[in-house]
This record gives C-alpha cells, structure tokens and sequence, in this order.
C-alpha cells in the first residue's frame, strides 16, 4: 500500500476518478447484482486477520454507496481495535457501546461525515466483554432500528480467526465480504476464516483481494468478486 493511501485512506472522497476509487464502485455494483431476489441493506466487512484492510476497504465501500445517492451508515463494530473514527476523523467518546450499554441515546452516538449521505456510528469506549455486547439483544432491535433510517448500512467488525465477533455479526447481516490481502494471508486461514463465516449461515457476497502486483504505479487494490458456493 502507498503511503498517501495510508495517510488518507478514504481515495474514494479525496480522489473518485482513480483506479482504486473505481474499484469501489465497481465492488458496489457487483454487491448490488449478487443477490437479485434478496434486498443487501446490512453489509459486513472482515477479514482472516489483522492488517489486511477490512476497515479502509468498510469506509471506502461506505463512501461509494453514498456517491450513488444512497444514504449509507458505517458502524465500527470492532470493539477491539477501532478505527473508523480515525478515517473519518471523528470523537469517539460516545459510540455504539455507549448506546449498548444504556449509557447514551442513539441519536448522541449518530454523528456526520464530510461525505453528503453517510454517517457513522463510531465504536465507543472499548468495553471488557465485545462479544457479549454483540450478541445483545439491544444490538440487533439498534440494527431494525437503524434500516428503517438508511438505504445501507456497512458493519465493520473484527478479523473471523481472532475472536468469534465478526461470527455474531455475520448472522445479523444480509451479507459478509471478506477481505484477504493476498501477499500476507495464506490460503488456508482463508479458508478457515470462510468455515467460520459458513459454521453460523453467513451470506458470503465475496472476497475482496489486496496488495496484488499491478503494473499501475495505482494498482494496491485488485477486487475480486468471488461466486457465492
């Protein structure tokens, strides 16, 4: 990955006309079209483990979505290591285990973005028990809540082989892409990471690959939208 691309991880806002930007909505298109018969609203992003970009790939996606006129909510459900607040360039005082919790409203922990149409719900103060708060039954009467509010709705979570998080997630949402960064993660924690995804009836929509070589001096992202099995 550049490093004007980790300085600024959001090139579909800073830079739409750029390869990687078409990328984005050339991944979006293709979640839009997976699923002909079954209306994708909650998308969620992980990956098999740590730094492959799963949340970079979550809010670029977001931004895509918002660009086509959609209102979009990106939520930090990475209770462990958030980082959405910082791409966005948010507080996280209050988030998503502030309103879990009881401690604040929903409406205080719903904040703008600088892109028109997306908000975000940051992840709050990191709790001591991630996956109990996930698997609440106030986070998923939070997700009804928030369909009838937002065209889409992009769940950014921990990676599948690390905690049984993203798992929890999986079953509430309409679809899972994975992301795997090809020169880091070998075939087979990927393929454990889908057993995982699989194990609690997770829709896969795709695999998004990363840090392929390209001759494009641009070309650190290569998506491919794998066939649902």
């Amino acid at each position: 990955m550049s490093s004007s691309t980790r300085s600024y991880p959001l090139i579909t806002e800073s830079n739409p006309k750029s390869p990687i930007s078409e990328a984005y909505k050339i991944l979006r298109t293709n979640i839009q079209f997976s699923n002909l018969d079954t209306d994708i609203q909650t998308i969620m992003v992980t990956s098999a483990a740590m730094g492959e970009g799963k949340s970079t790939t979550s809010a670029n996606l977001a931004v895509a979505y918002a660009q086509a006129g959609k209102k979009v909510l990106i939520i930090d459900a990475d209770l462990r290591k958030p980082t959405q607040h910082h791409i966005f360039r948010v507080s996280n005082r209050v988030g998503l285990t502030s309103v879990l919790s009881h401690q604040s409203p929903l409406g205080s922990a719903l904040l703008d973005t600088t892109v028109e149409q997306l908000s975000i719900i940051p992840s709050g103060p990191i709790p001591p028990n991630p996956s109990e708060i996930l698997a609440s039954k106030r986070m998923s009467s939070m997700l009804d809540d928030l369909k009838s509010q937002f065209d889409i709705i992009i769940i950014d979570t921990p990676p599948t082989l690390a905690v049984t998080d993203a798992q929890i997630m999986a079953a509430q949402s309409d679809g899972v892409l994975m992301v795997v960064d090809a020169g880091k993660v070998k075939k087979e924690a990927a393929a454990r990471a889908k057993a995982g995804l699989d194990m609690v009836g997770a829709k896969l929509l795709g695999v998004v690959l990363n840090n392929i070589s390209r001759s494009s001096a641009e070309g650190y992202y290569y998506y491919y939208y794998g066939e649902r099995k």
